[in-house]
Parts: C-alpha cells; structure tokens; sequence
C-alpha cells in the first residue's frame, strides 16, 4: 500500500454538477482492477461543514462488484458519486452515513466545530474523472457539496517517486467462499488485543464469523460472504472507558461513552482502521471490541463495531442491521443526544421506519389485506417473535409519530430480522454478487 498527497481542487458548498446516470456502466472501460482510498476530514457543526482531503491511497486490489456500480438505494445523508468529467456519466456511487452526521444532532454539534476522520474507497479510475461529496438537503434530495477532479496519471507519478511503505500482513480466511468480486466481504478488525493476546485473538475471531453468519438472512446466504481476519494486535489490552477512567492505547483508539451514551462504543480513528485493514479486500467492516462490557455501534456503511459481551451473538447482527442494511433503530429511547436525526413531518430515508408521510415508499404492498394503519399493538406476542406485519407507533428512538414493521425485530429488542428488514438485507446482499 503506497500513499500520496493529493492536489485537489475543492468546489464551494452544494455547486451544482450535471449528472447522466447510467445502469450499463462497463468497468473496465473506466476502472482498473485498484482500489482508491481518499481520506478526509469532515469539518464543521450542525450548520455548516467543509471537506478537507489528507491523502489518496492505491490499494491493488477492488473487492466490490464488477457489474454493479450506481447505488440504487436512496439511503445515508451523504454519497460519494465518481463522474466523467466530459459526458457527466454517472460511473460509480454509494451512499452512506457518518459519526459527524450524528454529532450535529448532539448539544454540542449545534455550534461547536469539530472535526470527523472520513473515508471512501473507489474502483481505481482509468482517466481524469470527477469525485463528488454529495450531502442530503432539507429537500430529501442530495446535493454536490463539494467535488475535486481526480487524474490517475499524475498520482501514479507521485506514486512512483516515493519508497516502499510498510507490507500488509496476510489476512485470516475465517469463511471464504470465491471471488471476492462476486462475494460481500467482510472484514473483522480485532480491537484492545494486546502481544501476549495472539491466540485468544484467533478464538474470538472465529466466535464473530460465527456470529455474522448465525441469523437469518445472514445465515442462509453464508455462501454469498467472505469473512476476513487482520491478524494485528496493539500496544495494550483493553478498550479505552471513560466513566471507568479506563485509557487503553488500542489498535484504532476505540472508547465507549460517545456522544455521552455509555453503551456506545465507536472509533473516530478512521485512517488508522482502515490502514490496519489494508489491503484486504471488503465491502463492509466489523471491529470486534475486547471488552466484556456491553457496548457497540454501527454507521451505514462505514463499520459496525460490538464488544465480547455475552449478548454479543445478537448485538452484532443488529449493528451489521444498520451498516449493511442502513436500517434505523425501532426501539425509543428519547433521551439519546442523537435522536433529533428523525423528524416526524418527514418521511425517513431508512426503509424499516415510517411517519407515514410516503408510507407507499415503505412496506405497504407488503400488508396483509385489511392491516389498519396504524395497528394496535400487540402486548401478548413473545419478546423472540416478530408477530403479525403491521404499522406499530414507536421507532427511531420516539415513542409517538415514527412506526416501525413488527412488534419486534432485531432492530429493536434483538427478536428475529422482520419481513421488510430481511427483505432490504436480502436487496444489499444481491448489490455485491451480481
């Protein structure tokens, strides 16, 4: 893995690009067999924020589909968009979301500046193109925020001119089931292991493969994934806890207690995890937190992260719920700092929750003839079943005016994945294998 520092050409806030989009795109008419790596820092608060690129990376090898390249999904608050500067073809796009995304809707985001590590990974491009950071307006629409122009020949130039860096250890094939372009890979990133923890390291591994494929509809699609392990360990044992004064000099510098939540446990390192990944190629990324503590978190595809906790089988394919499948959080918990992200008097992008505002956009056509909307709930269906589809109030942290599919879901109080949450995992999935 080589590194450069780019030359970029940044463009002001929401400058409008023309775009062409097109589902035929050819790769190798436009990309190489590469990846390119773009780190950035997100900047700003709740009102303003500005984008600043830190380094480009070649990476050589691009895990993501071949064939599939435009995001069909209208999902994230932000997206990343590559274009042909000559025909404003639309060649390659994902959305996402961030950890900044979710700090403008703490106290302290309304007008105190920060600043977030970011990283996107794109096919490799052949010639000149356009990259775009796209960012939801108050219109639902996405907006170019900024965009620089990218040219490959010149970084490869840079690329040239520079010493070898460090090599990449081989990666654990913990499930490995064929060509990682036709495969979700996924990457487990072992966190708070320190030199004398190799071998309890490897067990743990194995324990969260086994935790990915464990539940449906992860479990009957296991010959769709790959799952990769980095063999590294850090400096210390332990995840770094404030409210314990706990401070553990980890592998990517995870700590509970973001954004004031105990339970939540996240890293803001992002260059640092993703140069402990390297070069193994994913689609997706898990830290696995040594920590016995309850605790993780997870952002639409950017990582999910969960502790060695005993629930730690369920709480891990609820995160892999929000970073895979961008799906939302059904429980209510209006006391999170966060929980301003979903409006009642706006239709929410992730596809599980609903105010009803363009409920045919949701699971509707998935209703039982006669389904009233909303459904009264139904207090004798067990904490471990989903219970009958319907339109049930309380969901995006709010107990009034959010609805969500099911008495209960794994987005919710870790029952099974409901109908309509299986159904957008299962559309996530068919994104990487076509």
């Amino acid at each position: 893995m080589k590194k450069i520092i780019a030359s970029l050409l940044l463009l002001s806030a929401f400058q409008a690009v023309s775009v062409v989009r097109a589902q035929d795109v050819k790769f190798k008419t436009y990309f190489a067999d590469a990846t390119l790596r773009v780190d950035y820092l997100r900047v700003g608060n709740r009102v303003h924020d500005t984008l600043h690129v830190r380094r480009v990376e070649r990476i050589p090898v691009w895990a993501g589909s071949l064939t599939q390249l435009l995001d069909p999904f209208d999902n994230g608050s932000y997206r990343v968009v590559v274009l042909d500067p000559a025909t404003g073809r639309e060649l390659y796009s994902r959305g996402y979301n961030t950890l900044f995304r979710e700090y403008c809707d703490t106290p302290q985001g309304a007008d105190s500046i920060a600043a977030f590590q970011e990283v996107v990974r794109l096919p490799w491009p052949l010639k000149p193109v356009d990259i775009c950071f796209q960012q939801r307006g108050t219109d639902r629409l996405m907006h170019t925020q900024f965009h620089y122009r990218f040219d490959p020949d010149s970084a490869l130039g840079q690329l040239r001119r520079q010493s070898n860096l460090r090599v990449d250890p081989a990666p654990l094939r913990l499930h490995y089931k064929g060509d990682p372009h036709k495969k979700i890979d996924v990457v487990i990133v072992p966190e708070g292991y320190g030199p004398a923890d190799s071998l309890k390291m490897a067990r743990d591994l194995r324990s969260f493969c086994d935790y990915l494929l464990g539940q449906e509809p992860f479990r009957s699609r296991a010959a769709d994934f790959n799952v990769w392990g980095v063999p590294l360990t850090g400096q210390s044992t332990g995840i770094t806890d404030p409210t314990k004064g706990i401070r553990v000099n980890s592998l990517v510098g995870s700590s509970y207690n973001t954004f004031g939540a105990d339970r939540y446990l996240m890293t803001m390192q992002l260059f640092r995890l993703h140069d402990a990944i390297g070069s193994t190629p994913f689609d997706h990324i898990i830290i696995m937190a040594n920590s016995t503590t309850y605790g993780g978190g997870a952002i639409y595809n950017f990582y999910a992260m969960s502790s060695l906790n005993e629930m730690a089988y369920m709480v891990l394919p609820h995160e892999l719920g929000h970073s895979i499948g961008g799906l939302a959080d059904e429980y209510v918990d209006e006391d999170l700092s966060y929980g301003d992200m979903h409006q009642p008097h706006l239709e929410p992008v992730e596809p599980n929750i609903t105010t009803l505002v363009d409920f045919p956009s949701k699971w509707q056509s998935m209703l039982p003839a006669g389904t009233p909307v909303p459904t009264p709930a139904d207090t004798t269906v067990s904490r471990r079943q989903n219970g009958p589809l319907g339109v049930y109030e309380g969901a995006g942290y709010h107990a009034h005016g959010i609805y969500r599919p099911a008495m209960h879901c794994m987005m919710r109080d870790y029952a099974p994945f409901c109908p309509v949450c299986s159904r957008r995992l299962n559309e996530v999935f068919d994104l990487y294998v076509r």
